[in-house]
């Protein structure tokens, strides 16, 4: 009994065309940030007056002037109706890592007669229900009340849809009681405090004051398979993820997917996702093949970080849309396909004082002096918090994909390359030569030598590694937010500095340079364990890291142990990002979180398993019994040996399969380890059994032709 809709879909797929490429009409991005509200629009909507304040609150820092918001409101409205808005909604980041929304029309009754209204309150507040998100005990059900509050440093935007258009304001979430319940607020908490730590460094050095920008590109990976496949695939719509699938005997061994030449119906959609992406002003850059088949990076230009975590969770929305209305599925999850490379988001990291990188090394004694102080700071922030940031990247898909010789290990190092790590080697040993650098260091005296952007190799086994002007973390999952890891690496990098402005502030002029490099020196010497060039997918290097000290959160349940710890609630608490409270909220949303997703994944492999392999697994053991019977009964001789072999392997498959889903069925009534190991060892038995199976007869959709036709 063969298997109609699998190979349906597979002739549905098969038989689809790209559209014929047409002569392409003169490039033009007349369109760029039409759909948002930003400078030009605030300039041409808003009184002048107004525009001023209220650029003034964006670019400047400065207090929100309440008195503005009816005017805002209004331009903001009139600005929305001619792109045909005809509601707006409050725009959000719940702890779900996903986005909220709730629609509001614009529609008023006044006097009997319909008017549409957009009020300053509207604007600047709303009340959505804060006990039906998670907030780990912040809200309960007979406390529901929560607010979100506009948010003016992120741009209001449209969304369109096929009969209308909503604006959407970035807000932050807040409980009635003032925690945080969402990703923003903590991340603008942190980026306040960074801001103030370097300012205060900088006054060290005697440096004018100027604003802070912290910047960040994430670089986001993603898989796309046809929506006739997935949707024969229960466990991705449920999970995202394939519970079961055989290996296929080509996957990315060839090595020839990474920036191949890249599928007309994937650069049709590709080429669509941009055009929505800069409409909203979000700078799309970047776009080619990924390592495995069916895999594809987007990389944007960086932005102001508050932005870029709002514009990467925007980016993911428009991927997946896009993909529907172009009969694909896009795949965010962190490792859909097993025994291929997972999907990650590169979190590139850098700090600028007006208009310098202070991640850029320099070219006077000066700029080096304070380049070295804060990729010091870093170091030791990194070292000293390892655990935070690992932490930050947990996760039941991020548990597949860490350390699977393909993404960063659990264990965080930094990778810093061959001639920073020499000049780091310098200072360290205070007065050094070296290959690379004749004669002794004196930090503010000497001039480093030159270090262009590329001075660096790639590190891909870096969980976080220096690239030139910036850092890149490459441990963060493809589903997930980049708030929380920015948040953390902001806090614990403000303490490093502050640490070193503290010692710094007691030096006098005359001192103060040979203070710093004492200071550097001590802070390099106690802090260089973190410091790993090498190949971090080594067994040689977890010995080597266990011996430097460097923990090894392999899972997310050992990860988030941190979270709860006293000395890293102490920390949050002084910079004010998040109290006690709000911490130990995120470890029960997070606890929480990845134990559903273990139950779900279990529940639908067992279901799988029940419904659709056992029986097909039957029906073929039944054909082969009974031909074997056939052909014994009509004293055929040859086939026999080979019919008894495969009712002997079918057999033994049915019986682990029974056993398997019987094991699954009781550690659903347990803890994740027990389903997690219940469910791997049920998956070997039915990955085992899809070849054995006559190929027309297996009901899931394959990994060849998920990966493969599209």
């Amino acid at each position: 009994m063969s298997n109609p809709t699998r190979a349906n879909a597979i002739n549905v797929v098969a038989g689809l065309h790209a559209p014929v490429p047409e002569a392409a009409a003169p490039a033009n991005i007349d369109y760029y940030a039409e759909d948002v509200f930003n400078t030009d629009a605030m300039r041409e909507y808003l009184p002048k007056a107004t525009a001023e304040k209220l650029l003034s609150t964006i670019n400047n820092g400065a207090p929100l002037d309440a008195d503005i918001a009816a005017d805002v409101a209004h331009a903001m409205k009139h600005w929305a109706m001619e792109r045909g808005a005809t509601h707006f909604t409050h725009w959000f980041l719940p702890l779900t890592g996903s986005t909220a929304e709730k629609h509001d029309s614009f529609l008023e009754i006044k006097n009997g007669e319909p008017i549409m209204s957009f009020s300053g309150k509207n604007l600047i507040v709303s009340e959505p229900d804060a006990s039906s998100f998670p907030s780990g005990g912040l809200r309960s059900t007979f406390e529901a009340r929560g607010y979100t509050a506009w948010d003016p440093t992120s741009p209001a935007f449209i969304k369109r849809h096929g009969n209308g258009a909503t604006l959407c304001i970035p807000t932050a979430f807040c409980s009635y009681t003032g925690e945080a319940l969402d990703k923003k607020t903590p991340l603008l908490r942190s980026m306040q405090a960074l801001s103030n730590s370097v300012k205060r460094l900088m006054k060290c050095f005697n440096q004018p004051e100027e604003k802070v920008t912290i910047t960040l590109g994430p670089e986001q990976e993603y898989f796309l398979i046809d929506k006739n496949f997935y949707l024969q695939r229960p466990d991705l719509v449920q999970t995202g993820r394939t519970v079961f699938g055989a290996p296929p005997p080509k996957h990315q061994q060839l090595e020839d997917h990474y920036f191949g030449s890249i599928k007309m119906r994937i650069l049709n959609f590709m080429t669509e996702v941009e055009q929505e992406l800069w409409k909203l002003g979000i700078p799309a850059k970047t776009r080619h093949n990924e390592v495995a088949p069916a895999q594809f990076e987007l990389a944007p230009m960086f932005e102001e970080l508050n932005l870029a975590c709002d514009h990467n969770m925007l980016v993911m929305e428009i991927l997946r849309e896009v993909a529907d209305r172009n009969g694909l599925v896009c795949l965010l999850h962190e490792k859909p396909f097993a025994g291929i490379n997972g999907s990650g988001k590169h979190n590139n990291w850098a700090i600028a004082y007006g208009n310098r990188n202070l991640l850029d090394p320099g070219s006077d004694p000066h700029q080096n002096a304070i380049f070295l102080t804060v990729l010091t700071a870093i170091i030791e922030a990194v070292d000293l918090h390892s655990d935070l940031l690992r932490a930050a990247v947990t996760g039941a898909g991020n548990d597949h994909r860490l350390g699977a010789n393909e993404a960063p290990p659990a264990i965080i190092s930094m990778y810093l390359g061959d001639q920073l790590a020499d000049v780091i080697d310098q200072l360290e040993k205070g007065v050094a030569t070296s290959s690379r650098r004749v004669g002794s260091m004196r930090i503010g005296v000497d001039t480093l030598p030159p270090l262009p952007r590329d001075a660096t190799d790639r590190n891909r086994t870096s969980p976080f590694a220096f690239t030139g002007n910036k850092f890149e973390f490459r441990a963060p999952g493809s589903s997930q937010s980049c708030s929380g890891p920015n948040t953390v690496l902001n806090t614990i990098v403000a303490e490093s500095l502050d640490r070193i402005s503290d010692e710094l502030e007691k030096l006098k002029p005359a001192d103060f340079h040979a203070g710093l490099q004492v200071l550097l020196t001590k802070i390099i010497r106690e802090h260089k364990r973190i410091i790993f060039n090498g190949n971090g997918y080594t067994e040689e290097w977890k010995a080597e890291a266990a011996k430097r000290g460097l923990p090894n959160a392999a899972t997310t349940m050992e990860a988030l142990r941190c979270l709860t710890n006293p000395e890293n609630i102490a920390m949050f608490e002084k910079y004010g990002v998040y109290n006690r409270r709000e911490l130990e909220s995120r470890y029960e949303v997070f606890l929480e979180d990845y134990h559903r997703r273990i139950k779900i994944e279990g529940e639908i492999a067992l279901e799988i398993a029940e419904s659709m392999i056992r029986p097909t697994v039957t029906a073929e053991f039944s054909r082969n019994v009974s031909a074997l019977a056939a052909a014994k009964a009509a004293g055929v001789t040859n086939g026999i040996a080979g019919l008894e072999k495969s009712v002997a392997v079918l057999g033994t498959g049915l019986d682990q399969l029974a056993a398997g889903a019987d094991a699954l069925r009781e550690a659903l009534k347990g803890c994740h380890e027990e389903i997690i190991a219940a469910m791997n060892e049920l998956r070997r038995t039915v990955d085992a059994l899809e070849p054995q199976v006559s190929d027309g007869c297996w009901p899931l959709p394959k990994y060849r032709e998920m990966l493969f036709i599209y």
